[in-house]
């Protein structure tokens, strides 16, 4: 069962493209977050939504969220598809143990070991304010987080 809105985020704390430590709780009363889950990188889809929120980071980022991407690869395989798309925003490895925060938020695929296409906006004060879960190869609509984003500020 996915975390759902209303309920206080589940904290985890990842590493990053550049093996640094990202934790959610250190956003708490500065920034809301985008949590984005997505299967793999250099796979059509999850390349497809991750460079519309690359052109499009400023949306999030004057609505004072900050975008973070999850998946179940390698932070090196993340460090290098970051250079090569030129993404601005955090990529968290959640590669050990295997899924743990997908499964966390259930948005982990069992069958083919991946995250499914989960999206999870947390407001500043670390509450669940938006949750849609999306099924494989399902490209998620990213109209519906901007206006997401919009009603925190509502």
């Amino acid at each position: 069962m996915a975390v759902e809105v209303g309920s206080e985020a589940l904290d985890f704390t990842l590493n990053d493209y550049n093996k640094q430590r990202v934790t959610l709780s250190s956003f708490r009363g500065s920034k809301s977050v985008l949590l984005v889950f997505y299967p793999f990188a250099f796979s059509g889809t999850c390349r497809s939504e991750l460079c519309r929120l690359r052109d499009e980071i400023s949306t999030y980022e004057d609505s004072a969220v900050q975008v973070l991407g999850v998946s179940v690869d390698s932070p090196f395989a993340l460090k290098v598809w970051a250079n090569q798309e030129g993404y601005r925003f955090p990529l968290l490895s959640d590669f050990w143990p295997h899924g743990a925060v997908a499964q966390s938020y259930g948005v982990f695929n069992e069958a083919a070991g991946t995250a499914l296409r989960g999206t999870f906006l947390v407001d500043v004060s670390g509450v669940v304010r938006f949750t849609e879960v999306n099924s494989p190869g399902e490209a998620r609509d990213q109209d519906v987080w901007k206006k997401a984003v919009a009603s925190l500020g509502a």
